[in-house]
């Protein structure tokens, strides 16, 4: 657990695609606080995705401050504040394909690794409780695309660093919470 703030505080909430980590999550996050914040690391690709954006947003109201965010999460003051950052995947996503050269050369993945770990630790600095929804991409097997297998190894690492740093950690399992870590 990160030790700088009073509050600081770090819920780690992962699973499958599609097994009700994001709506966990939000639910959480309103118990904590009348006004949290939404901290989207999506990066938009295309008008379906921004499609999918704007119903998550009207979903959850006017009581979210939201913010889209793709890299440098920790430029923003939260202090004193609860803030879901949805998700790793994602942001590990934007750091990945920006280490790319755009060549057949592979994204060091210890260089990647390394750069979303101090961004994470810079983040989680702030007098504030996050709550981080990632994905368990690992459990589907092993990849025959190399490019894909780094990627799986980047998201894997940094959801264990994650969770050794994390006070929380809860898997979803078909919209079912199991508490890994409390």
């Amino acid at each position: 657990m990160c030790t700088f703030g009073l509050m600081t505080k770090i819920i780690m909430i992962t699973g499958g695609q599609r097994s009700g980590k994001s709506a966990y999550a939000e639910q959480l996050a309103l118990k904590l606080s009348d006004h949290p914040v939404y901290l989207a690391t999506a990066h938009v690709w295309d008008e379906e995705f921004r499609h999918r954006v704007e119903l998550h947003q009207a979903r959850r109201g006017r009581q979210w401050t939201n913010i889209e965010e793709e890299k440098y999460l920790s430029r923003h003051d939260f202090t004193h504040s609860v803030v879901l950052v949805d998700c790793i995947t994602l942001w590990c996503t934007n750091y990945f394909y920006g280490a790319s050269s755009g060549d057949d050369t592979l994204p060091d993945v210890e260089l990647v690794l390394a750069e979303v770990k101090a961004e994470f630790d810079r983040l989680t600095t702030q007098d504030a409780t996050f709550i981080f929804v990632t994905n368990e991409i690992g459990w589907g097997g092993v990849s025959v695309n190399a490019l894909q297998r780094r990627f799986t190894d980047l998201e894997g690492w940094m959801n264990q660093y994650v969770a050794s740093q994390a006070d929380e950690v809860v898997l979803m399992v078909s919209g079912i919470p199991v508490i890994i870590k409390s």
